[in-house]
């Protein structure tokens, strides 16, 4: 099986779709990866949705709620940046957005001239570096080669830094069992209370609610959709239930199971 994931070769999340696919290939766009598992182009994909320094990544959230795809497991993978350059002498630190920002104080503290660069990945500025020694790059250690020395370990922030990764399938893929559960509801109303009563029908039933968050619907300034994880599958009770009352409650709008599935914790 093939996986599809940000490239190139050395991302966080190439990484990541190894544990699930002996193949991976990639894609430039979170939204393009999803984009070919919808279409049946990939059996598989692999996308960043939360990092416990920076929070969620927004156009994953957006993706999954704009396409028919399911969830089939979490993946968790600790996050080691490392700093990397042909030399000591560099003017620019090229990385994606999220990890300069996971390594702000060490950046600002280490290196308070340097002019930082977003890219499209960690991996990207990995190459840029490799390319041009006058730019370092925030990345994994293990991209360290004869060319690219490591010129300090472990600089981002928190050593708790961890990003959690969606693998996604066709949505006729999404199953009830696992242990937690993802749903998107968009109630195409807004009214007071609203929330609070989608939330009720989990707590009224001891159910432990992981992530709430809401997001632009896109349609008109002040309406959203809501994104929620769940510790609970859906071959339980108590969980179809609380989604029932929930399905009820938004029957304007709809609600998408994007399927249970189980934690795989990766150490690398």
């Amino acid at each position: 099986m093939t996986a599809v994931t940000l490239g190139p070769d050395g991302t966080y999340s190439h990484r990541a779709a190894r544990t699930i696919a002996d193949e991976v290939a990639f894609r430039p766009s979170v939204t393009a990866i999803v984009d070919a598992v919808a279409s049946g182009e990939f059996d598989r994909g692999v996308v960043p949705v939360e990092n416990s320094i920076e929070g969620s990544v927004t156009e994953s959230l957006d993706a999954v709620a704009d396409h028919e795809v399911a969830v089939v497991r979490e993946i968790v993978t600790p996050i080691r940046h490392a700093l990397l350059a042909r030399g000591p002498d560099f003017e620019l630190v090229a990385s994606h957005s999220q990890a300069l920002a996971q390594c702000r104080k060490f950046l600002e503290a280490e290196y308070p001239e340097a002019t930082l660069e977003a890219v499209a990945s960690t991996a990207k500025g990995v190459e840029r570096a490799r390319e041009d020694p006058a730019v370092a790059a925030i990345g994994h250690p293990a991209n360290a080669d004869d060319e690219l020395a490591v010129l300090a370990e472990d600089v981002q922030d928190r050593t708790s830094n961890a990003t959690r990764f969606f693998a996604i399938a066709p949505e006729a893929d999404a199953s009830p069992a696992g242990g937690k559960t993802s749903l998107v509801i968009y109630p195409r109303t807004n009214h007071p209370g609203l929330l609070l009563a989608i939330l009720e029908p989990f707590a009224d039933r001891d159910i432990n609610l992981t992530r709430v968050e809401s997001r632009p619907s896109g349609k008109r300034l002040g309406d959203y959709v809501f994104h929620l994880d769940l510790e609970g599958g859906l071959y339980e009770d108590r969980t179809r239930a609380a989604v029932a009352e929930v399905e009820s409650l938004v029957e304007d709008g709809w609600v998408r199971r994007l399927g249970s599935y189980d934690v795989e914790h990766v150490v690398e």
